[in-house]
């Protein structure tokens, strides 16, 4: 009797929630270095998701939610996934606060519907809130100013696609084509990083003054000579001038004084209507593109079963980081973290199946809540 009561009451309270709860498919698996989620059912269709950490912290998060988007009848999918560097603190906190950020001013707009400004404003809230927890911690903990993320988030709503994203993670659609049956792989994302010769030129444009805003140091275009992408979360030190100085470390002070931001937290966001032909979406971050290309890790989704998939897309840049190295993928796993990322960069992949049924229909469409955050071997 007891047991039902408490099954009953438990039944009430989770319908009458305005949070994301945590349902079955919240769950993932260990095993060493890597974290996985075969397969899981959302709003949208299946997801397969998985991250190896190689840096000695976990500096990849990512997150899948789906079910209410903070606005009465307004549901969808928000996929995201996040790559710090510096350390793990921002990656971190947009993994605990931009979804909520999102919700909250979703609901505050009270429209009904998803919209660019409603992302753009709820990663103008994240970028806020981290600078006022660097502001907080700046005279224990300087150091926090040179801690920044990339950001790349996917949200399906109401047939909709939106793609924001800072930094070089990236997402990459599979589409048939009619006529051949093929898949072909369509990058949805722009890329904010200094190796891209339209990323200089956007730099220059905004710096005309500064001859030195990109600089090729070993061979590698950087901003400042510091850092790789033009766009980000956090690195504060690179958009106020009251944190680029002492006591921060001399490796990241100017010599001249930030008289404009010279990093940007301003997302590049696309709209897409998803058709009957788009097949999947492959979110990453930049360590599985830089052993496999766009149309591979397509095909690879294409010909092998949903079940996993995220963990093979993963196993597939580490072979490829191996024989890179000229060693066997076996000898890479035992490499332990921190001495791994010598060898290759922590590794996220989301992958969600795009179920056209359910994403063509009205938002209002309940089906599974899913709140999944990929985990790590160690986040101390």
């Amino acid at each position: 009797m007891l047991s039902s009561l408490i099954r009953f009451f438990k039944s009430c309270w989770l319908s009458s929630s305005s949070d994301i709860n945590v349902s079955s498919d919240s769950v993932g698996k260990q095993d060493g270095l890597l974290w996985y989620k075969d397969i899981g059912h959302c709003l949208s269709g299946d997801f397969s998701m998985a991250v190896v950490q190689a840096n000695n912290l976990l500096e990849d998060q990512s997150q899948i939610e789906s079910g209410n988007l903070g606005e009465a009848g307004l549901f969808g999918t928000f996929v995201g996934v996040y790559d710090g560097h510096g350390g793990p603190e921002t990656s971190r906190y947009i993994n605990d606060h931009l979804f909520l950020n999102l919700r909250r001013i979703a609901a505050e707009e009270g429209s009904g519907a998803m919209s660019v400004d409603i992302i753009r404003r709820a990663y103008e809230a994240t970028e806020e809130g981290f600078l006022s927890i660097v502001a907080r911690q700046w005279p224990m903990k300087p150091q926090l100013a040179a801690v920044g993320s990339c950001c790349l988030t996917g949200l399906i709503c109401n047939g909709m696609l939106y793609i924001a994203n800072l930094g070089d993670s990236r997402a990459v659609l599979g589409r048939t084509v009619k006529a051949t049956g093929e898949v072909l792989a369509m990058q949805l994302s722009a890329e904010h990083n200094a190796s891209i010769e339209s990323v200089r030129q956007e730099l220059h444009s905004l710096h005309p003054d500064d001859k030195h805003i990109v600089v090729l140091k070993h061979n590698v275009w950087r901003v400042k000579g510091l850092i790789q992408i033009s766009r980000s979360i956090g690195d504060v030190y690179l958009k106020k001038a009251e944190y680029n100085r002492e006591p921060l470390y001399a490796k990241f002070r100017l010599r001249d004084p930030i008289t404009r931001p010279i990093l940007s937290s301003d997302p590049a966001i696309s709209v897409y209507e998803l058709g009957q032909h788009d097949q999947f979406l492959i979110f990453a971050s930049d360590g599985l593109w830089e052993h496999l290309t766009n149309q591979e890790a397509v095909d690879i989704v294409q010909h092998n079963p949903r079940k996993g998939i995220a963990r093979r897309l993963v196993k597939s840049a580490l072979l490829e980081a191996a024989k890179k190295r000229e060693m066997r993928y076996s000898d890479l796993k035992k490499v332990a973290r921190g001495i791994r990322r010598h060898f290759h960069d922590d590794i996220t992949v989301v992958v969600v199946f795009l179920d056209f049924n359910l994403v063509s229909k009205a938002s209002s469409l309940r089906g599974p809540t899913v709140s999944l955050r990929a985990a790590s071997v160690n986040q101390r």
